[in-house]
């Protein structure tokens, strides 16, 4: 953070002026490294619930959050980047006046958030993020609501991990299972949940022409998770065969046993 010259009017400009050669030189840095177009991009709200599926929310009230965790906006916000930089000079003008109110000792109102997980959404507030962010500070005061979502946060960076939260979320109302096992079915491509949810709904259509009885989805998912995929995957990592995730494992051999049940 730059030295302030003890003018608060020069201060705020430095300030701006040093946010947006950040964001300039960012944009540029991750082109040069040929990153994803959208490691820098804020994460939309309304896209990261339709990916993980909501169940609930309610109201926490006034709390100090860290800035870190602040990563998106309700809004499909474009002047500010991921670390909420400003991307163009067109804030400028509000951006300068409020960091101009703030250094001041003018009273700065609480932002107001969403909470997904440990993430959170600015609802209002994005310049007083930026500007928070900008001068170095670590925590804001928020007003908070919390979304309860069928899958959780966990693992979001950026846009692109939006997909594959979003085969995850169809894979778990396919094959309803305690929490704990899903912890330990994860797999590296999306389309895979697809291919896994048609494999355990094949292996209990299977499994109700032997019992010759109707099962309902989490009675087949049970079953399959504790007669079939559990022990699959203990037999391959006694034989040394899980190079990466259990869950791509179980999907290559469940597709071997597919090759040889048609050609058998």
């Amino acid at each position: 953070m730059a030295r302030d010259t003890g003018f608060p009017r020069a201060d705020v400009e430095n300030d701006f002026l040093r946010a947006r050669r950040s964001q300039v030189m960012a944009r540029l840095a991750n082109r040069l490294r040929r990153g994803p177009d959208d490691v820098n991009l804020m994460l939309p709200f309304d896209e990261v619930v339709a990916a993980l599926g909501r169940t609930a929310e309610r109201y926490v009230g006034l709390e100090t959050i860290k800035l870190s965790t602040v990563v998106g906006s309700v809004d499909s916000q474009r002047d500010f980047d991921r670390r909420f930089r400003p991307t163009s000079s067109r804030v400028r003008s509000r951006w300068e006046r409020l960091a101009l109110a703030q250094r001041r000792g003018e009273a700065i109102p609480p932002i107001d958030v969403y909470r997904i997980g440990d993430l959170h959404f600015v609802k209002d507030g994005h310049h007083r993020v930026s500007i928070a962010l900008v001068t170095g500070q670590k925590t804001i005061d928020a007003y908070v609501t919390e979304v309860q979502t069928t899958v959780p946060s966990k693992g979001i960076e950026r846009r692109g991990d939006l997909l594959m939260k979003s085969y995850e979320r169809v894979f778990r109302a396919r094959v309803p299972l305690p929490a704990p096992a899903y912890t330990a079915i994860v797999v590296s491509e999306p389309q895979m949940y697809d291919e896994l949810g048609g494999i355990v709904e094949a292996w209990g259509y299977r499994c109700i022409q032997d019992a010759r009885r109707f099962m309902e989805r989490d009675e087949v998912a049970a079953r399959w998770y504790r007669d079939e995929y559990l022990p699959v995957v203990k037999t391959l990592r006694k034989g040394e065969l899980i190079d990466g995730l259990e869950g791509d494992a179980y999907v290559a051999v469940a597709r071997e046993r597919d090759k040889l049940i048609r050609s058998h």
